[in-house]
């Protein structure tokens, strides 16, 4: 008797939960047509097929057949396996390889009609996003804002697309166009909002970019249009990594942008607009190209500001040597601490506290010890975490594929679901880099002397290249170091000639190298490296 293993989908939660089960019992009816014995079934949700990377039970499925548990697998369709060609040809190569068939209502899929149900099933979203972008293009037609949240603007209750000017953040507006005119560069004007406590948008802080928005994409407060009563929609399109299944946007050329006037949505003056856009054009010139090309520095990303943790960037050079300073504190003004760094300073001392606590391996493996059995008690907490994580990532997919099919399927207004569309992927971007940084806490790792004596040997010649100003584009000793150092955080109090500096490790490599602090006076000689004690919690890299 041939074992089947049956596979059912759904792709909208305005499906009921019944389509799976009708599903499998067309399934069954035709494994008794073909003689086959149903050992297993696998499902997928609410969950769109336009992608296999997102689909739990498509997975786990596909992971059965390696370890050969049926003979062939059945669906109502090609289209509930998938819906993109690339995924189907893939699934059905790695299938036929492993001598599993593939039946449907229609009998055995064959590899002609199966690609060309596939073509269908993808020209079918295809077809779906045509439909969609044709509403929403006739949103905007109709005077409507097509979807995303605009500081200064809520939507209307009850009447999709349409927005109202919300005063207090119009004020907000209306400053920062006039200070901008009157010369005030952005992160001054970010400073002093952040410092009264102004509402800023999706609630974080102020800060610079937010202000002057990117040319390209014409984001940004200072970009946006629609503060002169007009609606400006289409700039971006979105498009799915199908390395990810995760979307992304790209800029379109302006003469796809769609647009209408809309004079009850005005906030500033077309004088005030146009005196701002003179000055971000005499200020900014996009596309020109870059004639002064930057040696890439070994620690380049990796410097923090120790008293808000943001990163730490060069603002030029000064008397030979460049300056590091907090980027939040440029930006934004949210951080206090404006003291100016030399680079080459915490450069040195990085390679110098490494240097000194790589020659301890006694000590090395007692803090990989330590850290071991931290490891596992955190791994406990973060896995609750993780599953809590994972749970809202599936809901949250689940809802985008339900938003999507409300527009395509029934033809609702896609005016009001953009905005929740939006505020989903931000999340779900959000959820992401949560689960990243948990990582996998509870991995044990252990010392390899070799490892050492590479990076001792590493450290020695990138000193040296310091010593010597000799310091060029990253090479193979370099990256092995960037491997090693997770961030470097730099405490340097205001109106201090003094510097302390903390090596945050990696373990990726098997080796941790433990946090080196030092202290410099103002002269920058002397002073003694000391291990921090304890350890940190949980950083990006660990």
């Amino acid at each position: 008797m041939i074992r089947a293993a049956i596979y059912a989908r759904f792709s909208s939660d305005l499906q009921s939960d019944r389509s799976i089960d009708d599903q499998i019992a067309l399934c069954r009816e035709i494994a008794t047509r073909d003689g086959m014995a149903v050992v297993s079934t696998f499902e997928d949700r609410a969950i769109s097929g336009t992608s296999a990377i997102n689909r739990p039970g498509f997975a786990t499925m596909m992971r059965a057949a390696e370890a050969r548990l049926f003979d062939a697998v059945i669906a109502e369709d090609v289209d509930r396996i998938s819906r993109d060609q690339g995924d189907w040809h893939a699934a059905r190569k790695r299938l036929d390889f492993l001598g599993i068939a593939i039946h449907t209502a229609s009998g055995k899929v064959g590899k002609l009609d199966g690609a060309l149900r596939a073509l269908m099933g993808e020209m079918f979203i295809e077809n779906l996003v045509v439909h969609v972008r044709r509403g929403m293009d006739g949103v905007v037609r109709s005077g409507r804002h097509a979807g995303g949240r605009a500081f200064g603007y809520q939507a209307v209750p009850g009447k999709p697309g349409e927005l109202e000017i919300v005063e207090t953040e119009a004020e907000i507006v209306r400053r920062i166009f006039t200070e901008y005119a009157a010369g005030a560069p952005p992160r001054d004007i970010a400073g002093r909002l952040n410092a009264e406590g102004a509402p800023a948008p999706r609630g974080a802080r102020w800060n610079a970019s937010t202000i002057n928005g990117n040319v390209q994409r014409g984001a940004g407060i200072l970009l946006n249009e629609l503060y002169t009563g007009r609606i400006v929609w289409n700039k971006v399109r979105m498009i799915k990594d199908p390395a990810t299944g995760k979307r992304i946007s790209r800029p379109n050329k302006p003469d796809q942008f769609r647009t209408a006037e809309a004079p009850h949505l005005r906030i500033i003056t077309d004088d005030l607009w146009r005196a701002a856009q003179a000055r971000k054009a005499r200020t900014s010139t996009p596309g020109a190209p870059r004639t002064v090309q930057r040696t890439a520095r070994i620690l380049a990303g990796l410097i923090r500001c120790g008293s808000c943790g943001g990163g730490m960037s060069s603002i030029g050079n000064r008397e030979g040597t460049a300056r590091l300073q907090c980027s939040t504190h440029r930006e934004s003004g949210a951080c206090t601490n404006s003291r100016r760094i030399k680079r080459d300073d915490v450069e040195r001392l990085t390679f110098e506290g490494l240097q000194r606590e790589l020659k301890n391996p006694v000590f090395l493996a007692e803090y990989v010890a330590t850290y071991n059995e931290e490891r596992r008690r955190l791994a406990k907490e973060a896995d609750t975490d993780r599953a809590k994580l994972i749970r809202r990532q599936g809901e949250i997919t689940r809802q985008l594929d339900r938003l999507i099919d409300l527009v395509g399927r029934l033809g609702a207004d896609p005016a009001p679901v953009v905005p929740q569309i939006n505020a989903l992927q931000a999340e779900r971007e959000t959820i992401a880099a949560r689960l990243d940084a948990i990582g996998e806490a509870g991995n044990v790792v252990a010392l390899h002397p070799a490892t050492i004596a590479r990076y001792r040997a590493d450290i020695a010649a990138l000193a040296d290249l310091l010593q010597h100003n000799e310091l060029g584009e990253i090479d193979g000793a370099a990256d092995r170091l960037r491997e090693l150092v997770d961030s470097v955080v730099v405490y340097a109090p205001p109106n201090s000639a003094e510097i302390e500096i903390e090596i945050r490790g990696r373990l990726e490599t098997l080796l941790q190298a433990p946090p080196a602090m030092r202290r410099i006076a103002g002269n920058g000689r002397g002073g003694l490296v000391v291990a921090g004690e304890g350890l940190e919690p949980p950083t990006p890299g660990l």
